[in-house]
């Protein structure tokens, strides 16, 4: 393993149970079936991939929020889920998470500056002065004047909101930060500011960033490395602009051919995706995406395809790359 790699994650799992009407179990249902990935520190790795495929399943299962069914975690080589829960808690302040509407993850019946210093009050041994002093510095690295510390969230627009939630996770002085949607929902302007000021706390504070996104030029613009998500997996994975520039994957390919260009032809018009993914708790046996390739054979209705290399530092799963 690469000695700079903070984050492993291994062939994780994690199944939901499927329940009827009686709350008997009837099935799973496969939100992550085997994912594997590597951070790098100060490194921004994007994931992409349509709704319902695990993006924020698989960040919210890395940070703990859900218990994986299986697989394994390592954060800087220590395995997470191996530790009891005074360490883990203890490990899991360097790895925070960003939700993706910070307004809701924020308690509105508290100021900002009581919800920037809660994480201080639960993790640290820190005075009242010294806590002060500390969200002070975050909200200025942040670019919020000391006066929202007395505001409410619904007393501050959906920008500064996202700045409110990136403050948050600061506080603890995290080494890895999950980004869910960290610009979903804001005006392209915001955006722009937005990921300006992650690329600048970035430096600022030696950060690595797992960037979960639906918006490819986004993940373009900021990630060093991609990994394409579907159904649960991870199909094609590597450095941003080799992804980009040569997709090896079919559901790659159709991923990146959805996305329309300023001033050029409209590359969705030549867009053969078709159908919606095979239900979760109903997952084909062998090539999951193969239901809605053109380029499916026999072989990939019988064989599930294994992660690969396909050129230097890009892999993919798929028995036909191109």
């Amino acid at each position: 393993m690469n000695e700079d790699v903070i984050l492993n994650v291994h062939q994780l799992q994690q199944y939901f149970p499927v329940r009827n009407e009686w709350g008997l179990r009837t099935g799973s249902l496969k939100a992550l079936d085997g994912v594997s990935l590597q951070l790098v520190s100060g490194e921004v790795l994007g994931v992409v991939g349509e709704s319902g495929c695990g993006k924020s399943t698989l960040g919210k299962t890395i940070v703990g929020i859900h218990r994986p069914t299986g697989g394994s975690i390592e954060f800087d080589g220590r395995p997470i889920l191996a530790l009891d829960r005074k360490q883990e808690k203890a490990l899991r302040t360097r790895l925070q998470y960003c939700y993706q509407d910070p307004g809701a993850s924020l308690d509105p019946r508290w100021t900002i500056g009581r919800s920037l210093e809660e994480p201080l009050i639960i993790h640290t041994n820190l005075s009242k002065a010294e806590r002060l002093e500390r969200v002070h510095d975050v909200l200025d690295a942040v670019g919020l004047p000391k006066a929202h510390l007395d505001l409410y969230p619904h007393e501050i627009s959906g920008g500064q909101q996202r700045r409110i939630g990136i403050a948050r996770v600061l506080m603890l002085r995290p080494n890895v930060i999950i980004l869910d949607e960290p610009t979903s929902g804001l005006d392209v302007s915001v955006q722009a500011t937005v990921l300006n000021l992650l690329a600048d706390l970035r430096k600022a504070y030696d950060l690595a960033y797992l960037m979960i996104s639906h918006d490819l030029a986004v993940v373009r613009k900021v990630s060093d490395r991609i990994a394409v998500m579907y159904l649960g997996r991870i199909v094609e994975t590597g450095k941003t602009d080799d992804v980009f520039s040569h997709p090896a994957h079919p559901y790659t390919q159709s991923l990146l051919a959805s996305a329309p260009r300023i001033g050029k032809e409209r590359v969705t018009d030549h867009f053969w995706l078709e159908g919606e993914p095979p239900k979760p708790t109903d997952i084909p046996v062998a090539c999951r995406f193969a239901p809605r390739c053109p380029k499916a054979q026999d072989i990939c209705r019988k064989q599930d395809p294994v992660l690969r290399p396909i050129f230097d530092h890009q892999e993919a799963a798929c028995h036909f790359p191109a």
